[in-house]
């Protein structure tokens, strides 16, 4: 009877090792999926804004409304930096990322930019993943104008890698 228990003790360990194998062999593998930095390339990205609202109990100077969709097409630089214009609100605001960390699938970015007709700055901020062929997270933007219309907005983005960016001088990918 002692060996008899002996062995369904040691066929049991067996099989739970055989599962803790398995799930560190399956961690490895999705930890080797996931590169060290965004891919270079033209991406496109696609954006639903999610929240607007007022932070200063006037009406916001958003150009987008809640439910608005937006597709925008800009680059990340061979080294894995995105172009500011992925990440931005509106079609003409002048941004420039001021800080981000990309590395090991997540990502976040904050940025500074300024809108024309407008004193003071919309300032994004993104937080989210990527992985081998493309990015998905959300931006949060707020907004410090010296007018009224100051807001808070969100947008739900998902971009994905669509080829190699243009040559340098050449035109910009149409939105």
């Amino acid at each position: 009877m002692g060996m008899s228990k002996l062995v369904c003790v040691s066929g049991l360990a067996l099989a739970l090792a055989a599962c803790g194998g398995e799930k560190k062999d399956e961690a490895a593998t999705a930890a080797a999926a996931i590169p060290a930095k965004l891919a270079g390339g033209l991406y496109e990205v696609s954006a639903e804004v999610t929240q607007l609202a007022s932070t200063d109990n006037t009406t916001p100077a958003a150009k987008l409304k809640q439910g608005d969709k937006q597709v925008i097409k800009a680059c990340v630089s061979a080294e894995g930096q995105p172009d500011a214009a992925l990440l931005a609100e509106a079609e003409g605001d002048k941004c420039e990322i001021k800080n981000s960390y990309i590395r090991n699938g997540r990502m976040s970015a904050q940025m500074s930019c300024t809108r024309e007709g407008h004193s003071g700055y919309v300032m994004p901020a993104m937080m989210g993943s990527y992985s081998a062929d493309g990015f998905e997270g959300e931006v949060t933007t707020l907004t410090y104008f010296v007018e009224n219309g100051d807001y808070r907005l969100t947008r739900k983005i998902s971009a994905k890698r669509v080829g190699d960016c243009p040559a340098e001088g050449a035109a910009k990918a149409p939105a």
